[in-house]
């Protein structure tokens, strides 16, 4: 008789949920994304990206730069164009797909993240790990955190980026902005399925359309876990930068008059000890 399956866990449940999700939308993400696909959080990424290239101490060139959670390939073009070789990761075959079609090449390869740790890769692997937009989504992100510093060489960089700052639930000013600097998005009204997430959120107001996600006021990654958990990995924080996000919908009058008064953004680079 077969041996039947082992029930899975809420954590493997959810990471089961996230994958077919971004597996479907692989293709429009982009388009979904305006918060990240804007000229201004592009042209600072690109930037962010430089300055941690310009960082690693680890003498290898190119450097081998690890893009966890990859997505639909945000990291890797800019980390492609600054230089470095890239191992683009992700649960999503769909994006995995989509990644090497549009950025395949002799400094690019693949790796489908198995959703519950990196065993299959060396300790030290890797001269630059990175992350974008990914920790929330994780249930038990600390262990992936270890997991990103274990995977680091020395002297190699970890950027974690487009994680929300501690002033997103709390920042008076940031409200303000937020309730006069945005306009109406009318797209939304006529996207059918809008309707039936809007009903999911009456009987779960956590509920996302795009998979579990750790965002809330009660319910998000804590940065000060974060740090002593790379800390244990002998990493330490060589910049921390909170910023206001450039979003597609944001006036953008309203935008350069609050970016300098307030922020709901962070990244964080730390480096390995040598």
């Amino acid at each position: 008789m077969a041996e039947q399956a082992k029930p899975q866990s809420a954590a493997q449940r959810e990471v089961a949920r996230n994958i077919a999700i971004h597996d479907k939308v692989a293709g429009q993400y982009e388009k979904l994304h305006g918060e990240i696909f804007n000229t201004i959080e592009q042209s600072r990424l690109r930037a962010s990206l430089q300055s941690a290239l310009d960082s690693v101490e680890t003498g290898r060139t190119p450097p081998h730069a690890f893009d966890f959670g990859c997505g639909s390939g945000n990291l890797t073009a800019h980390l492609l164009a600054l230089g470095a070789k890239v191992t683009a990761a992700d649960v999503s075959r769909g994006f995995l797909d989509l990644v090497s079609k549009r950025f395949g090449g002799e400094l690019l390869q693949t790796f489908q993240l198995n959703g519950r740790d990196l065993s299959e890769i060396a300790d030290g692997s890797f001269d630059l790990v990175a992350t974008y937009s990914v920790l929330h989504h994780i249930p038990d992100y600390l262990d992936a955190c270890r997991e990103l510093a274990r995977i680091t060489a020395p002297g190699g960089v970890v950027v974690i980026d487009h994680e929300a700052s501690p002033a997103s639930w709390t920042d008076p000013i940031l409200a303000e902005f937020r309730s006069n600097g945005m306009r109406t998005d009318w797209r939304k009204f006529l996207t059918p399925m809008n309707y039936v997430h809007r009903l999911k959120r009456v009987f779960n107001p956590k509920h996302s359309n795009e998979g579990d996600i750790h965002v809330w006021p009660d319910d998000h990654i804590e940065w000060n876990k974060i740090a002593e958990t790379m800390g244990g990995g002998g990493m330490s924080v060589i910049r921390e930068e909170d910023y206001l996000l450039s979003r597609s919908l944001q006036r953008l009058d309203a935008y350069e008059q609050y970016r300098d008064r307030c922020n709901d953004t962070r990244v964080t680079v730390y480096r390995k000890q040598r």
